[in-house]
């Protein structure tokens, strides 16, 4: 994602990168006009307006931190965040903008609305999220799946079953189904190239930059009347 993000970044005019971090020392300090630290160098960061985080839940807090002490907004990515994470977000909130997201595909962040609405019409309705990804991928279900669930039981008031699958190159696979006696509905999105996310994360940043403080949703930042 890192390497995504500075390939498309450097493609666009009204994008300027001006550091990258990495949790390993950088085999050189400038590649391709890009500053690159070690994330232990994180406190000397030069001035930003937002920093994109995609890392480990080992990872995130220095970043949050840093973004909290600056007053600059934060777009982050990174999955599997423990509840005191998920609770240090929403205290940043207070006063920085940030936004969090598992999945940063346009098309996942409609799916999102659309599985909410479906479970709301549909009640008494069995429903499952299906999801499939590459074999190195750690955590199961994928934080895309848990998000679409959070969805449909906010829709119909309790969780659906999850299942998981992990098989060669798989870029990331969702299904929502909700399933009735002789029918069923099912709502897919696949993923064909990691480049989706990088550039839904780079649009949330142009967005978020300059919001008042809050935490803010993809969907509600990119499609506010969807």
């Amino acid at each position: 994602m890192g390497q995504a993000l500075l390939r498309l970044a450097a493609e666009r005019g009204d994008l300027s990168v001006v550091a990258a971090y990495s949790r390993s020392q950088p085999p050189q300090r400038v590649i391709d006009g890009v500053p690159h630290f070690a994330v232990g160098e994180l406190s000397g960061a030069p001035e930003f307006d937002v920093a994109i985080d995609f890392s480990l839940p080992q990872g995130f807090d220095p970043v949050l931190a840093l973004c909290a002490a600056r007053g600059k907004a934060l777009v982050s990515g990174t999955t599997g965040l423990s509840s005191a994470q998920n609770a240090a977000i929403n205290d940043a909130a207070n006063g920085i903008a940030v936004v969090w997201a598992a999945n940063y595909s346009l098309g996942v962040a409609v799916l999102t609305e659309l599985v909410r609405r479906a479970a709301a019409a549909l009640p008494g309705w069995d429903c499952d999220v299906v999801e499939a990804h590459h074999t190195r991928k750690l955590d199961a279900p994928s934080g895309t799946a848990l998000h679409l669930g959070a969805a449909a039981a906010i829709g119909r008031g309790e969780e659906p079953h999850y299942a998981s699958l992990r098989a060669g190159d798989i870029v990331g696979e969702h299904t929502v189904q909700f399933a009735a006696a002789g029918e069923r509905l099912e709502l897919i999105h696949r993923a064909t190239n990691r480049d989706i996310f990088a550039r839904g994360a780079l649009e949330a940043a142009l967005r978020v930059a300059h919001q008042a403080p809050g935490r803010y949703g993809l969907a509600e930042l990119m499609f506010p009347n969807l």
